[in-house]
């Protein structure tokens, strides 16, 4: 568990020992997990499932639990509507966030349900009760990103212009919520200098193998270097 103060946008902590850690999300989180209680495959195949790894060997011998409520999907007003059953009902320690591709997704592609963007007031939502119901607990706001392929390349523009908006939205959410900010696009742009998009996202959106572990590692760069680090 965790302890922690907030003052003017920053978390400090004071102590930890057991904890339990969240992934919500998208299908990106989701990771083709299970919904049942087999712990083969309830963490899904991708990030989550690499992190949660990599920790419950280093922190074995204080056993931590690793929930992954990631839905394939999901729009940040679909997180907002599952959140008591979800989130609040796991009590968990900390909180890791990804979301956001689909909101554009639909918006971008002009869909019934992204005729209206509603981000920005349902993750402000999502963060307002979080902050009230589980004071203690811990956030981390990952930054939604994309490459040009696939699925991204027709409105190439316009997913840069939506996703871009998106990044300095939640970025600024962090901030002011007191989160750990998880930097993701410039990762995925760096990486472009190793293999193309495609072997990174293979449709502009969506991670492979390798991209699912670059996640991993910066998601353990930042948050285990900061104030929220699982220990």
């Amino acid at each position: 568990m965790f302890s922690f103060y907030i003052q003017e946008g920053t978390v400090s902590i004071m102590s930890t020992h057991s904890s339990v850690i969240l992934f919500q999300g998208d299908s990106i989180t989701d990771g083709g997990r299970s919904r049942n209680d087999d712990p083969n495959h309830f963490l899904g195949h991708g990030y989550a499932y690499l992190i949660s790894s990599k920790l419950g060997v280093e922190l074995a011998a204080k056993q931590p639990t690793f929930y992954n409520r990631g839905i394939s999907g999901d729009r940040a007003s679909d997180l907002y509507a599952r959140w008591n059953e979800d989130t609040f009902s796991l009590k968990p320690d900390l909180i890791s966030i990804l979301i956001g591709v689909n909101d554009a997704w639909r918006t971008v592609n002009g869909e019934p349900s992204g005729v209206t963007d509603r981000l920005g007031r349902a993750y402000r939502h999502l963060l307002e009760e979080t902050r009230g119901v589980l004071p203690s607990t811990g956030l981390v706001l990952m930054e939604p990103f994309i490459l040009k392929t696939g699925a991204t390349v027709e409105r190439w523009d316009t997913w840069q212009e939506r996703i871009g908006h998106y990044q300095n939205l939640v970025r600024e959410l962090a901030s002011e919520f007191g989160a750990v900010w998880v930097p993701l696009q410039q990762t995925f742009n760096d990486a472009l200098e190793q293999a193309d998009a495609a072997y990174w996202l293979w449709d502009g959106v969506h991670p492979t193998a390798a991209g699912h572990e670059l996640i991993a590692r910066q998601w353990l760069s930042v948050v285990q270097n900061s104030p929220l680090a699982i220990g």
